[in-house]
């Protein structure tokens, strides 16, 4: 019980401070859009909400990009183009 609640307690700040560096780096020099998505993915390891926000956030960015192949997503096989 104890140490659930420590990892959660520890998940939290570390993943809360990464995604905070995150957005101060819209403003200052930094891979902001690399690093909320980071403090998200490690937040999302303890809370529900997370994992739902990080899930929303990479289907607004697939849909950004209709032409790339995100990892996991599964894709129509090709069209038989012999004979």
């Amino acid at each position: 019980m104890v140490f659930k609640t420590a990892r959660r307690v520890a998940v939290a700040v570390i993943g809360g401070t990464v995604a905070l560096i995150g957005a101060a780096m819209i403003v200052l020099p930094g891979p902001a859009v690399v690093v909320i998505p980071l403090g998200l993915a490690i937040l999302a390891t303890e809370f529900a909400w997370a994992k739902r926000l990080l899930k929303r956030l990479k289907q607004q960015a697939a849909s950004m990009f209709p032409g790339k192949r995100t990892p996991g997503a599964t894709q129509a096989p090709a069209p038989d183009r012999s004979g």
